[in-house]
């Protein structure tokens, strides 16, 4: 591989805000948009290279996705009114529209250029926030998510000769699309943070789900139970992830960085605050640096408070990666707030913090409480998957 620059690339073309399923539906793109404006008004994109990457072809999206499958995201694209639900397109959680083949393209297309930029060392970390669509199925629209970008990246990364790829999701619903993908491929290590499947649509994500018996102990499953709020949810990452990546030694940490776990996101129930999602998007940084030689994707996911919480979450993420992070008490910018009341009739946040930092938390080792339940969630991710790695659980 070449001499890294050091620097890092924000994946970003204007076109991917027309990722829009309508004006009902809860994924709005001026969530992407008003993020990017967000990072330009802090100035963060002058720390970093603003790329855009070419739309992914069908070559690439084969790699993960079944042609028939391609031709019918292609076919409710043309003509959105014939879409063929039995693809999950067409339905309420992923109507057809106009172009929709084209601009879910483009998103992958920006998670596969960021894979290859940081594989070939042309960048040491990549953000693309449109992306992190975990959801896509190899064979179905599915959760908002045409085409599994976050797949789509590791399987690139594969093709280009990483041996071991570990793909981190802290989004609040099951990274079930990218485990599916790599169910049976010990090459990928697959980690899922979310809300217990028993309250939360995609209702997988057991701890039981641990990888095909080819690939045992390569699917990590943390449900948290409803109603976690940021020390627990700090908590149980770091009583899983660290200790698996460690074990793991991925070449490339991928992660996917939903914003829906915030106590204001209408469609979940976890109740962690912005400050505490800037805690472990540092957390995953580090990781990259301590085991992948720095070589860090990190990508977006969900996300439906589009005004509050979207826009800066991401925004702290860029500025991890860029090596500039912001500090949480900084006052946001009065032009972007006056943007904000433009396009939404919302008032944005003051300031790109919860008032919850520092985020307090109990190590595993320390205070360990057989009757909680945030408690009990770890110990069943532990001991489903900690030994068949030769971990002690």
């Amino acid at each position: 591989m070449a001499g890294m620059s050091g620097r890092a690339q924000l994946m970003w073309d204007e076109a991917v805000t027309g990722y829009d399923f309508g004006p009902e539906h809860p994924m709005d793109p001026v969530r992407l948009a008003l993020t990017r404006r967000l990072v330009g008004a802090l100035g963060l994109d002058k720390e970093v290279d603003v790329v855009a990457g070419r739309a992914a072809g069908e070559s690439t999206l084969g790699l993960v996705h079944r042609e028939d499958y391609i031709d019918a995201v292609k076919a409710a694209s043309v003509n959105p009114g014939s879409a063929d639900g039995s693809y999950g397109l067409g339905t309420i959680d992923d109507p057809a529209f106009a172009g929709m083949h084209e601009v879910s393209a483009l998103i992958a297309g920006q998670s596969v250029a960021a894979a290859e930029a940081v594989w070939r060392g042309d960048a040491l970390h990549a953000v693309n926030f449109s992306g992190g669509l975990h959801h896509a199925m190899p064979g179905a629209a599915s959760g908002f998510c045409v085409y599994n970008d976050a797949a789509l990246a590791i399987a690139r990364l594969l093709e280009l000769g990483a041996e071991r790829v570990a793909y981190v999701d802290v989004d609040v619903h099951h990274g079930d699309g990218v485990q599916a993908a790599f169910w049976e491929d010990p090459r990928v290590l697959t980690v899922s943070l979310h809300e217990h499947p028993a309250t939360l649509f995609p209702q997988t994500g057991w701890p039981q789900e641990t990888g095909a018996d080819c690939a045992e102990g390569s699917a990590v499953n943390v449900a948290l139970p409803a109603g976690t709020g940021d020390a627990g949810w700090v908590r149980a990452f770091h009583a899983v992830v660290p200790e698996v990546i460690a074990d793991f030694r991925p070449q490339v940490l991928v992660t996917q960085h939903g914003a829906d776990t915030h106590f204001e996101d209408p469609l979940a129930h976890l109740a962690v605050s912005l400050d505490a999602q800037r805690a472990v998007q540092v957390a995953c940084h580090e990781l990259a640096h301590e085991y992948a030689d720095g070589r860090w994707v990190a990508l977006g996911g969900g996300g439906y408070a589009v005004v509050d919480v979207v826009p800066r979450s991401w925004t702290h993420l860029v500025g991890i990666a860029a090596g500039r992070p912001v500090e949480p008490e900084t006052v946001i910018p009065e032009g972007w707030r006056q943007e904000v009341f433009a396009r939404t009739r919302q008032l944005g946040p003051m300031r790109m913090t919860d008032g919850r930092w520092p985020v307090r938390w109990a190590s595993w080792e320390a205070g360990y409480d057989p009757a909680d339940r945030l408690d009990q969630a770890v110990v069943a991710a532990r001991r489903a998957v900690f030994p068949l790695r030769g971990l002690l659980a």
